[in-house]
Order: structure tokens, then C-alpha cells, then sequence
């Protein structure tokens, strides 16, 4: 007998082998009608899987959040059994769930249209309809290898063989359809309900290597009610319209071409865009005492050996070698080069904490495959910093972080919606004594911030645990930019020291820390955060001032040097054209405010202003509009700053 322990604190015994639907039937035929998951231990499992041993159970109904994952793992199943039937000959290879949806990679020489994802859509819905069920099977590792290749599946075939031997091989049967998956799914097809749509074809290569056989990607969505579905579409239609790319290209901000894959060009309306944030963030680093610095764009391949980076990402770095013999690498981080910097003349206890802060240039080869505008990129610039520090500083200079963080993500109007605290990965540097004593001081100071966290297994930096702290965007997804990684290895590798109090030569602690992580990257988040419609201290073009008549266009060229003189970012628009396309055309553009004059603005010496997203006006003097707009223009930092004590 085995002991089965229910949610309420209640425990029963069962016969070994009993499954979770039996458990549900004894409980209340409703409830086992509904059930469609067992979690055992924490684990979900099959409602038809022999319980063995003794533990925990939940009864899973469709409606919980646990059982979404698998509602849209079921689906890309259902996807599949409806691409083979439709499309004889062509091979399944892997189909998971994913954030959001789920994806089927298919080898099929033909390649797939937009017109047959409805196609493809309806025959799923039919599969829903039979109700086919769902069943696990055990295979013999020589016979399901055998199987596959018999029926021409050989990527089937290929991950049985990669498989550990000894590995459980496992067959879910779907109706006449199976395929190779460790599962758990659900009872039969109809509980995958018809929640979900077909959204786009992409690309892919067999494993995610690029020198293997190209596949083609279907990607999906599912969910557990109509109404989620409906939910999440509207969110995708309002992501579409605020996709930085597409703002950028309408606002003139930056391009990418194939040429500099993963690298921005950006233009001087977007370059200007950069330079307001980065400016933003250093007054504020400065304000803090953080002492910025410049190291090398490229340094000799030992010094990364040296620091462990060569052996973790010597994969993903930009190297050359020279008519000298020599090995360099592009920089893809700055901590090296910042203990370089600590390293040079003797440091005292006194001297620390020492906050040393650079916008440096960091280059990563990352897979064109896994490019993504300017969120995703080879070449972006971070908000990087580095605090040397002793063991008694680390909750001090926590706390500071996160009060600082807090500050700018309020400043920049985007908001905190968790954090997290990566542990050790599988990878890594340091004993596992350092690493205990590691994650016990940042989990000890992100609570000395007020921090809570959720803990983050396997996801650490290679030299120490990590604080991410992850933001939520306009349309409420999440992304992950600041984060403060604690550190005794990389003192211990390349030598940094400094003198304590009893004259004892120490190694200090290093808190590696951004808040905006790549600039770029948390630029792309802002585009899409306002739309393209930036707070005035942040928008490219601050005021275009724009005419009615030619007869207004020597004040309206006054008008801007005066603006301008005043600190502000202007442009002026005096085409011969009507005044409500100039209006319409620069509102397009997202210009916060347009100053519009005519003849009688000219003469009185005023400007009709116009705020974006308004549609009413407001008159006011040359030397009115220069005070109020540069005040309003003001960053926040500096705002707070000229507020009155």
C-alpha cells in the first residue's frame, strides 16, 4: 500500500499502481470528469499514470494555471497530427510549449503558406472534435529507433539515439497518431478546446545549429477560454502597432541592415534619443559617486583566460589575430578591464566603496537566428558599473542600488513587477563554499533592501549569484534589465587586493550592477512603452515650429533660435504646404509640441502651441512659451534639483 496525501492535510491508503483518475472517481464522478492533470510531488503528471510510491496529489482541472502549458503542448500535438495528415510525407521533429503559445519544427521540401495555416487550423479543430484519446506508452530503445526509421521519421529516430541509454523511452498515442514525448497530456484531444490560432511561419535549424538541415517553424497560441484568446490578440494587434521597429522607421530613429547584423545605425533623431538617456543616467551615477572611466574596445585573449570569460563565452566573442602573433578578443563585458583599473597603485580600506561606472561597448556574437530589432543584439552599450567593496559594505551598497533603480525606472515611467535571485549555474567558478557564502550575503542584503525575491535555480553568472530585477512594459509583458551580481571570484583571478584596516592585504568583494542593462535594448523597451511618444525631456524633436504662410517665416527662424537658446531640441517646418498637413504629419511623428504661426502670430510676437495628443491650442508670447517649455523639458533629476528647497 501506498500513502496518498491530499491538499486539505488529509492522507488515505491506496493499492500500488492506482492512478489519479481512480483517485478522482472514489472522490466524486464530477471532479474526475473535470480533472485533466494529477500533480504528484509537484509534478504534473498523466491522469492515467500508476502511482508507485507514496506522496503528495492535487487534482488538476483545465480551468487552473498549471494546466495551460500543457493545454498548448496538447495543441502543437494536434497541430502536428494535422500537418501529416494534410501534408503526407512530412516529418514532425519537436514541438514544445513556449511563453504564450507552443511552435512544431517540420521537414517537408515544400514549403508552407499563410493560406495553409487555415487549413491547417480547421483540420485541427476537426481532431478536437473526434475526441481522440490520449494515451503513454514504454518502447524498447531499439524498437522505437527502429519504428521511427521504418515510417521515415529520422529525426525521431536521431533523438532516441542521443538519448542516455537507460533513458525511459516514451510514446504518446494520439487516435492512429504518435510521436516520441515525455509528456504529461491531457485525457483526449477535446480538452484542448478550440482557444487557439496559428500565428506565423518562421525558419529554423534542426537543433539550432545552422550547419544542420533548415526546418520550417509554425508557431501558435492557445488558451483555456475564448476570451483569453481574444484577450491576447488584442495585446499582440496593440504590440504591432508599438514595435520599435515599426515606431523607428516612422520617427527616423535608426536602421539595421544586413550588412552589420545585430548593430544599429542610428540616425540623429535617434542618436539623439540615446544620448538624452545616457546623459540622464550618467548625471545620476555621478550624483551618487560613481567615478566614471574608459577601457580598451579590444584586449589580448590571456587576460580573458585569466578572468574565466574565455572558457565561458570565448564561443560568443569577436576575435583577431595580429602580424605579431598576437590573440585579442572584442571586449563582451567590462569587469576585466574595470579590476585593470583597481589593480593600479595600492588601495586602503578607506578607499572603499569604490563605485567605478563606464558606458562601455560590449560585443557578443549572437546567432542571427536569435536577432531581434534592438532588443537583441551583437553590438549595444551598457549602463555598466562596478563596486569594489568590503564584506561589511555589501547591504549598504545593496540597499543604495535598489534605491537608485527604483528612482530611475520611476523617472522613466516604467515599472518594477518582479525580482529574482539567480543561484549557481551548472558552469561555473569557485568552490561550492564561496558560492554558499555567496548566495547567503545577497540573499541577506537584497532583505536588508526590502527586496523580496523568488528564487532563480541554475540561472546565476559564472563568477556569483545574481539579483535581476525584472520590469513590466506598457502591454504588460516583463523584461529583464538591471540586476547586481555579487562576486568573490573575479578578485581572486586576476589579483585585486587592498590593504585593511590591520595592514593585511584582502581581496575585495566586486558587486557588478546595471539598471538599464543595454542601453539599446532598454531604448527599444521605451519605444514601445510610450509608443513613440516620449516625455518632452526625452523626445528626439522637442518643438517643430511650423507656418501657416511664408509671410510668418522669418519669425517662425527666430522662433527656433530662441527655443534652441533656451535648451530646447527644434526644428522648423516652412513648406509651402497647408498648415493641418504639416499639423498631421508631425503629430505622425509624435513631436511633442507644435508651434504653429501665422501672419498675426508674426506681428504679435506669439506662438500658437499645439500639445500632442491635443486638439486644442494655447497662445502665448516668444518669451513665454521659451520659459515654460524649457521648464517643462527639464529631465527629472534636474527638475527635482531646480525645485525650491
Amino acid at each position: 500500500m501506498i500513502e496518498i496525501k491530499f491538499p486539505d492535510g488529509a492522507a488515505r491508503e491506496y493499492p500500488v499502481g492506482i492512478t489519479g483518475r481512480q483517485i478522482a472517481e472514489g472522490i466524486s464522478p464530477s471532479l474526475s470528469k473535470r480533472s485533466v492533470l494529477l500533480k504528484f510531488d509537484g509534478k504534473l503528471l498523466d491522469m492515467e499514470r500508476p502511482l508507485e510510491r507514496s506522496g503528495s496529489i492535487e487534482l488538476v482541472t483545465r480551468d487552473k494555471p498549471e494546466a495551460l502549458d500543457t493545454i498548448r503542448h496538447d495543441a502543437s500535438h494536434v497541430m502536428a497530427e494535422a500537418v501529416q495528415e494534410l501534408f503526407p510525407g512530412t516529418q514532425v521533429t519537436i514541438g514544445p510549449a513556449i511563453e504564450d503559445g507552443f511552435y512544431y519544427d517540420f521537414a517537408r521540401d515544400e514549403p508552407f503558406s499563410l493560406d495553409d495555416l487555415a487549413k491547417i487550423e480547421q483540420r485541427m479543430k476537426e481532431i478536437v472534435d473526434r475526441d481522440e484519446k490520449i494515451t503513454r506508452e514504454v518502447w524498447d530503445r531499439d524498437e522505437a529507433i527502429a519504428h521511427f526509421k521504418s515510417i521515415g521519421e529520422i529525426y525521431k529516430a536521431e533523438i532516441i539515439e542521443d538519448l542516455p541509454v537507460g533513458e525511459t523511452i516514451t510514446v504518446y498515442r494520439q487516435g492512429n497518431w504518435k510521436d516520441l514525448c515525455l509528456g504529461p497530456h491531457l485525457p483526449s484531444t477535446r480538452h484542448v478546446g478550440k482557444a487557439f490560432k496559428l500565428t506565423k511561419l518562421a525558419g529554423a535549424y534542426w537543433r539550432g545549429d545552422h550547419r544542420n538541415a533548415q526546418l520550417q517553424r509554425i508557431y501558435g497560441t492557445a488558451w483555456a477560454s475564448e476570451a483569453d484568446l481574444a484577450a491576447y490578440l488584442t495585446r499582440v494587434e496593440e504590440a504591432e502597432k508599438r514595435d520599435h521597429r515599426r515606431v523607428g522607421r516612422a520617427m527616423d530613429l535608426f536602421h539595421l541592415q544586413e550588412e552589420g547584423k545585430g548593430m544599429i545605425f542610428w540616425h540623429p533623431k535617434g542618436w539623439t534619443l540615446f544620448r538624452a538617456l545616457e546623459n540622464y543616467i550618467r548625471r545620476r551615477l555621478d550624483a551618487v559617486g560613481y567615478a566614471e572611466v574608459k577601457t580598451p574596445q579590444v584586449l589580448d585573449r590571456t587576460l580573458w583566460e585569466k578572468s574565466g570569460h574565455w572558457e565561458k563565452f570565448g564561443h560568443a566573442m569577436f576575435t583577431c589575430e595580429t602580424e605579431e602573433g598576437e590573440s585579442l578578443a572584442v571586449k563582451p563585458m567590462n569587469c576585466p578591464g574595470h579590476v585593470q583599473i583597481f589593480n593600479v597603485g595600492q588601495k586602503s580600506y578607506r578607499d572603499l566603496p569604490l563605485r567605478m561606472a563606464e558606458f562601455g561597448a560590449c560585443h557578443r556574437y549572437e546567432p542571427s537566428g536569435g536577432l531581434h530589432g534592438i532588443l537583441r543584439l551583437r553590438a549595444f552599450t551598457q549602463d555598466d558599473a562596478h563596486i569594489f567593496c568590503r564584506e561589511d559594505q555589501i547591504e549598504s551598497e545593496t540597499t543604495a542600488f535598489v534605491e537608485l533603480l527604483h528612482s530611475v525606472y520611476a523617472d522613466l515611467g516604467v515599472d518594477l513587477h518582479s525580482v529574482k535571485l539567480a543561484l549557481r549555474p551548472e558552469l561555473r567558478a569557485g568552490t561550492d563554499e564561496i558560492w554558499d557564502q555567496a548566495e547567503t550575503k545577497l540573499a541577506r542584503a537584497a532583505a536588508a533592501a526590502g527586496v523580496e525575491v523568488e528564487m532563480l535555480p541554475g540561472e546565476g553568472a559564472f563568477y556569483g549569484p545574481k539579483l535581476e530585477f525584472h520590469l513590466k512594459d506598457a502591454i504588460g509583458r516583463t523584461w529583464q534589465c538591471g540586476t547586481l551580481q555579487l562576486d568573490f571570484v573575479l578578485p581572486e583571478r586576476l589579483d585585486a587586493e587592498y590593504v585593511a584596516e590591520d595592514g593585511s592585504k584582502q581581496r575585495p568583494v566586486m558587486l557588478h550592477r546595471a539598471i538599464l542593462g543595454a542601453l539599446e535594448r532598454f531604448l527599444g523597451i521605451l519605444i514601445e512603452n510610450y509608443g513613440g511618444a516620449f516625455p518632452l525631456w526625452l523626445a528626439p524633436v522637442q518643438v517643430t515650429v511650423a507656418t501657416i504662410t511664408s509671410d510668418a517665416d522669418g519669425f517662425a527662424e527666430e522662433a527656433a533660435r530662441k527655443l534652441r537658446a533656451a535648451g530646447l531640441r527644434v526644428e522648423t517646418d516652412l513648406r509651402n504646404e497647408k498648415i493641418n498637413y504639416k499639423i498631421r504629419e508631425h503629430s505622425l511623428a509624435k513631436v511633442p509640441v507644435i508651434a504653429v504661426v501665422g501672419r498675426r502670430e508674426a506681428e504679435e510676437g506669439k506662438l500658437a502651441l499645439r500639445r500632442f495628443g491635443s486638439e486644442g491650442q494655447q497662445i502665448v508670447t516668444l518669451e513665454e512659451a521659451a520659459a515654460m517649455l524649457s521648464t517643462e523639458a527639464l529631465p527629472p533629476d534636474l527638475a527635482r534639483a531646480a525645485k525650491p528647497a
